[in-house]
């Protein structure tokens, strides 16, 4: 079976910076485009950062110049690097594949940032 697992997040102050990361287990991990969502009360989830098996990268225009995303095929991890984090990127951050062959949604891991 799949597995996805998210862990990093937490309650932080506005301008301040927060790593997330997402094991993935049950797949082989280096075939897969891989990407970060998120999901604030009241609003769809949406996809904030994608990583492609190629080593291609995309950024929603929200996220732009603020975070970064990696991975680790050998230890099958992603991660998402927050920097000059804003209220507005309060949310439930989850990691999936960005397009055809998504998988089921983990937990997700709560990201708070206070003004």
């Amino acid at each position: 079976q799949v597995q996805l697992v998210e862990s990093g997040g937490g309650l932080v102050q506005a301008g301040g910076s927060l790593r997330l990361s997402c094991t993935a287990s049950g797949i082989i991990f280096s075939i897969y485009d891989m990407g970060w969502y998120r999901q604030a009360p009241g609003k769809q989830r949406e996809l904030v950062a994608a990583f492609t098996n190629g080593g291609r990268t995309n950024y929603a225009d929200s996220v732009k110049g603020r975070f970064t995303i990696s991975r680790d095929n050998a230890k099958k991890m992603l991660y998402l690097q927050m920097n000059g984090l804003e209220v507005e990127d309060t949310a439930v951050y989850y990691c999936n594949v960005p397009g055809y062959g998504r998988l089921s949604w983990g937990q997700g891991t709560q990201v708070t940032v206070s003004s």
